[in-house]
Order: C-alpha cells, then structure tokens, then sequence
C-alpha cells in the first residue's frame, strides 16, 4: 500500500473514532474568542481560549474550517476565523524592526484585514442565521484601532481568533447555517479539472494545491507539502500543479489531516535524529491496533504516553520477555494479531517534506524483528537501562560534552538504524565506526554504547553465516581467542591493578590516557602499560597480596589464550576494536563484580601475610 493510501485508509478509521475533523476541516490551534451581540457589537473583552495550567499559555486544538494554503504575498483569508492580523487587522508588536519595515508590514495587516472583510461581506449579506448575521455587521462596524481603544490584550496579536454569539455555546462556525455556507464554499471552489486519481482509481475533482503539513521539525512553520509542484522544471505535459500527480481533492485532505493528527500527538510521534517518525497501525480490532501503537513507542521512543493503566499493564509483560532476550514462542501468543504497521520517516527541505523512510508490514513481524535487535544487545552486566529504546541508543552517537545530544546525532545513521532494526537487516557500518569515534573522543565506555557494538558485532556474524549463530559475547568469556577481545581484558587488568596500587590518588586513569591508541594501534603502547603495570603489582604484592594474585591470575589466563606476538598486533580492524571495548567492559565489570567466595579467598590471603 501507497503512503498517501495508507494514510487516507488510517484517515477513515480516525474518523469513526472522532479523533479527526470531517473533509473540510482541520485541527488549529485557536487563541482567543471574540464574543458579539446580536448587533455585531463585541461583548466585553475577548475570551482566552488557552490553557494555563503550564509554564506558558497553550492553545488547544480545534476544528476550524480548513485555511487556505498561502503562497508568497497571496492574500487568502480563512472562513469565520484567521489569526489577529486577518480576522481584527491586530499587528503584532516586533522588537528591533526598522521604521521602513514596520510601515510595509502595518500596510500589509491592513489589506490583510480588508481581505478578511471583503469576503465575508461578499457571503454573509444573504444570510438570515443569527450568528452570521451578528459576524457581517461586527465587520461592517469594527476598525482595527478600536483594539487599543477597548484596551484588548497584546497577547492576542499574535494568535487566532474566532467568533461567538453571545448566549451561544457554540463558535459561530460551527453553527448549521455556517456549516452549510462552508460547504457550499467548497464545492462552489473544487478543480474543474477532473482526472483518474492515484489512490481511488477514480475519476473526482483533483487538487490543485495539497493541505499544508505542519509539525515536522524544522520544516516551516506555516506548513509544507510532500506533492507540490512549482517550478516548470517539475511539471510535465504542460501539467500545471497538482494536475502533475493528480489525487482527489477529499484524498489530499484526508492524508494531510491524518498526517497532521500524528504528527501533533506524542503518542504516534518519535523524533530520531533530524528525521520526525510517525507510525500508525491499521486492522479490525481497535484494541490490537492501540496495543501494536504503544508496544512500538516505547521500543523507539521509551515511552507509550498512555494514561490507561489496565492498557499498560497488557503491554508490560511483553516488554520485558523482549527486552529480557526470551524466545519468541514465549513472546508471540501475546502480541496483537491481525494488525498492518506502517513506519514514515520525514525530513525538511525547504517548502516540502522529504521522505527519509517508508516502512511496511504485519506487526508480529517488526515485533520479532525488534525482538532480535534486543537479543543482540543482551549484555552482562547490562546497561543502566534494561530496556534501552532506539531513541536512547542514538543518543550514544551524539558526544557527551553537548548541551542538546539530540541535535548532534548524525542525521543519515537515525534512518538506517530505524530500518535495519524493523527489516532484520544488519546494522549500519556507520553506527560502529561512530560509536568507536565516541570511546576515542569521549573516554565514556558506557554499558549501552558496549551493547551498541556487540549488537553490530553479532548482527554482522549472523548475517555473514545465514544461520542464528550462538551468542558468546553477552558476558566475560574466558576461551574468547580473538585479539582484540583479548587486549581489552589486558587494559582493563592493567586498570585495575593502577588504580587499586594507588587507590584515591589517581587523577587520570590509563584509560582517560591511552584508550584511543590502545584500542586502535596497541603495540604503540602496551609495552609502556605493560611496564607500568608491573610497578603497580610490585606494590600490591607487598601491601595487598590477594588482590596481586586476583589480578595476576588473571593476567596469567589471559597470555594463557593467546601468544605474544599476537596480543602485540599493530593495528585493530573496526571490528576488533569494537571486539576490544566489549573486552574490557567484561574484564572491567569482572573485578568489580567478584563473587563472595572470592573475596573471603582475598582477605583470607591477606590476613596471612
């Protein structure tokens, strides 16, 4: 299925749950309201529509009849609402503008405002509802100096504004007078071009001009478009605009719409790298489809946004079989059936919205895929997060030392992690070199950046052999040959003897010195760690000797795997450097996670001594 179908179906289902406006309409958010007596008069100050109960005022979204889509210096008024330039001819008050610059913009507010009036003076005269009737006479006598006159607030300059009959509970657009009227308007206003449309097959009235899609970031701000067409460049067959791919024009509302309810919701939204990711499921059960929805939200995002504890509690338990690495056929009778998931990635380019990615398929599917992308982070110790989602790992990427992480996670390696984790496939190569980059740079061998590396390791091995190899590196293996693996359980054991010979006195560790060359070109410094190491262990023989013979046994099993010219390599290839992090996190987690038996062995020692 199409993406514009996809969403259009998702649009229909929305509907009957009430979630969307119908074909016409759309979801803004409105500021204030204009109350107006039967005479067109305002009725004392205008009413704050917004929510106050956080930081800073929020408006909420309501269904509007649909704004025009304005391009350039267009003048196109929306219908029984516009924001405070349009609607009141209100300028919003701007700090450091020239006095030639504010004089272009206090002539544009007013032929704003005359736009605003001349249309619904031109469709109001005729009409005989109370509300409508109150809306035509209120422009008849409103002048946009009454606003500093009647002292309304500056707040409401800058936001939209609707109308209401005083004593009515209802906006004037959305009593059934201006219901009909808008309708009329539409159909009075649809192409006379009519053409095959991609997505129904049938023949209808094709947009010319596709709704604008807000909320994607970085994008404009006053919306952009996935089909637009605006240069000759673009247009073929003397084609003009929408005519060039032609979709109906209650299609082009339909998925806008849907794609707007997603993208101003948390709940269907993830924002990976410079790529907003929206997901949506569709099937026959509304329950499966709001499970499938918060099972995917927190695998990416880390959380479900859900308010509904019994909800929770159903998707709980297969979380953490996924997360805990347990079988699929443990996993599968829990997950919802009968569902199709789908996955858009979108990113800004200029006026339009490029797609980053398009993902397709049953949702028992992507779920065993995640399942595999959670077995292959298994990791002992694990991380601080046991269930690390997408979102946290990229976070790895992006260097400690930044303020905001997110906005230094590299753009590209979001989207070909996203689809490497829900098609199977292996990990991006750019994942490991950056994760690699970040130990080099950063001195921060974290658990979940460890994870990340064993992940790519293990997806590569699997891939590479067409089989489900066993997993070895979850945890310290001591028969693991590999040089890279092999070093890192020697850096770490050198660590370790460092800083339990100097104990607190210690400003910068090996590894704050010499991870990069360590990990990257080792026989340019192992001889020199080597040295240092057995100054270290000299002096824990004297003053700690069970912690000496800890270390040293263990030294000793390491030599033990490998000879020494092969520990002393030159070079480490990305993969044997990965290995060699994934190393030392074992031998380093090992010391500090001895078991009490061995412990009591150490004392025991040094009560000897």
């Amino acid at each position: 299925m199409s993406i514009l179908s996809s969403l259009e179906r998702a649009y229909h289902r929305l509907k009957k749950e009430d979630k969307v406006p119908p074909i016409g309409y759309s979801a803004e958010r409105i500021d204030y309201c204009v109350v107006l007596n039967v005479a067109g008069q305002s009725v004392g100050a205008p009413v704050d529509l917004r929510d106050h109960s956080g930081k800073k005022p929020v408006a909420p979204p309501r269904w509007v009849p649909r704004p025009e889509k304005r391009a350039g210096k267009t003048l196109l008024p929306s219908f029984l609402w516009d924001k405070a330039s349009y609607s009141i001819g209100a300028m919003e008050d701007l700090k450091n503008e020239t006095l030639e610059k504010r004089q272009n913009r206090v002539e544009r507010v007013a032929k704003q405002y005359e736009a605003f009036q001349n249309r619904h003076l031109d469709a109001l005269q005729l009409e005989n509802d109370a509300g409508l009737v109150a809306c035509y006479r209120f422009l008849q006598w409103w002048k946009p100096e009454y606003f500093d006159i009647y002292g309304w607030p500056d707040e409401m300059k800058g936001g939209n504004v609707v109308f209401r009959l005083e004593g009515d509970r209802n906006f004037i657009h959305d009593r059934e007078a201006a219901r009909q009227l808008w309708a009329s308007q539409m159909t009075q206003s649809r192409n006379s071009d009519r053409a095959i449309c991609l997505v129904t097959g049938e023949k209808s009235s094709i947009a010319r001009l596709h709704p604008s899609i807000k909320g994607v970031r970085d994008a404009q701000s006053s919306g952009a478009s996935i089909v637009s067409f605006n240069l000759d460049a673009f247009e073929s067959y003397e084609h003009k605009q929408g005519n060039n791919a032609p979709v109906s024009e209650d299609v082009a509302a339909a998925y806008t719409t849907s794609l707007n309810h997603f993208l101003r919701t948390n709940e269907n939204k993830v924002q990976l790298g410079d790529a907003t990711t929206v997901f949506w499921a569709d099937g026959s059960n509304a329950e499966a489809i709001d499970q499938s929805e918060a099972i995917f939200a927190f695998a990416f995002n880390g959380t479900t946004e859900s308010d509904d504890e019994i909800h929770e509690q159903a998707i709980k338990p297969i979380l953490e079989k996924m997360a805990k690495g347990r079988p699929m056929e443990e996993i599968r009778p829990d997950l919802p059936q009968g569902v199709r998931f789908y996955v858009l990635g979108l990113a800004p380019n200029a006026a339009r919205i490029s797609i980053r990615f398009w993902l397709e398929d049953d949702f028992a599917t992507l779920a065993e895929h995640i399942h595999w992308h959670y077995r292959d982070m298994r990791l002992d110790p694990p991380p601080h997060q046991e269930q690390p989602s997408v979102r946290h790992c990229l976070l790895e990427t992006a260097t400690t030392k930044a303020k905001n992480r997110y906005e230094h996670i590299p753009p590209q390696l979001a989207g070909e992690m996203l689809r490497a984790i829900l098609k199977g496939h292996a990990y991006p190569q750019t994942l490991l070199s950056t994760i690699l980059m970040r130990l080099r740079s950063d001195k921060s061998i974290t658990g979940l950046r460890v994870a990340l590396l064993k992940a790519v390791i293990c997806r590569n091995r699997r891939t590479a052999e067409h089989l489900t190899k066993e997993d070895d590196l979850v945890s310290l293996d001591p028969t693991n040959t590999d040089p890279g693996y092999l070093l890192g359980r020697l850096f770490a054991c050198f660590e370790y003897a460092q800083t339990q010979a100097l104990g607190g006195k210690v400003n910068a560790t090996i590894c704050d010195k010499y991870y990069g060359a360590a990990s990257a070109t080792p026989r340019s410094v192992f001889p020199i760690l080597q040295r240092n190491a057995m100054h270290h262990l000299s002096r824990l023989r004297k003053d700690r000797p069970g912690t000496h013979r800890y270390i040293d046994n263990a030294i000793t099993q390491i030599y033990g795997c490998a000879a020494a010219e092969v520990l002393c390599v030159p070079t480490l290839s990305m993969d044997a450097q990965a290995l060699f992090a994934i190393g030392y996190y074992h031998q380093k987690n090992a010391f500090y996670t001895k078991s009490p038996s061995s412990e009591e062995d150490n004392e025991g020692e040094e009560n000897e001594e």
